[in-house]
């Protein structure tokens, strides 16, 4: 009988860190950050729906978001700033990539791999939930830089200011929405969350 690696190796997705140019006061792996996104896509996927009147699957775009940097347990992370520093680089990276996510479905039975790729490839999910998605990954980054700036750490503080541009240029409604509702809160200790224990 076969033995297939696939859930094996996404379990060393807590291996890889993020962020790995930045001085973190903690550690951020790549198994919670897909957590983050995930939650977060789902999230906005809602308000898609609830408050834009859209037809978005929110468990969808919470599983797309699941897998999203899965294939870095083969390419690592590479930090933004390199990865976009020039067409060249990204369009090399896009394609490694995408190889990267054919290994990994390659390491599951044929009766699981079509519904796998549509997770690691997801080219054919609708352009609207990939977008969410790739909205929820760039909150998960400002998440992160608020995190760190609440901890005194100022090395975040350009990130913060680049990736909320980033989140605005985008403009998906969305993500305003979740910044206006929700973002403040991370600013917030728990007492200050009134959340009743």
């Amino acid at each position: 009988m076969s033995s297939y690696h696939f859930f094996a190796i996404m379990s060393r997705m807590k291996y890889i860190n993020r962020w790995s140019l930045m001085n973190n006061t903690r550690q951020e792996n790549i198994s919670e950050h897909s957590l983050t996104v995930a939650m977060l896509a789902h999230a906005l996927a809602v308000i898609s729906n609830k408050k834009l009147g859209n037809n978005i699957d929110p468990e969808h775009a919470a599983t797309v978001a699941l897998f999203h940097d899965c294939t870095e347990i083969i390419t690592g992370d590479l930090p933004t700033p390199i990865k976009y520093s020039s067409r060249t680089l990204r369009d090399a990276y896009k394609n490694i990539e995408k190889d990267a996510a054919r290994q990994l479905a390659g390491t599951l039975p044929d009766y699981m791999r079509e519904e796998y790729e549509r997770l690691l490839l997801p080219y054919d999910t609708d352009s609207h939930t990939l977008k969410l998605v790739k909205a929820a990954d760039k909150l998960s980054a400002l998440i992160k830089c608020i995190e760190e700036e609440q901890m005194g750490n100022s090395e975040f503080s350009r990130a913060k200011t680049e990736i909320t541009s980033a989140l605005h240029k985008m403009e998906l409604e969305e993500a305003e929405i979740f910044m206006r509702d929700f973002l403040p809160s991370y600013s917030l200790s728990l007492d200050e969350q009134n959340i009743a224990l």
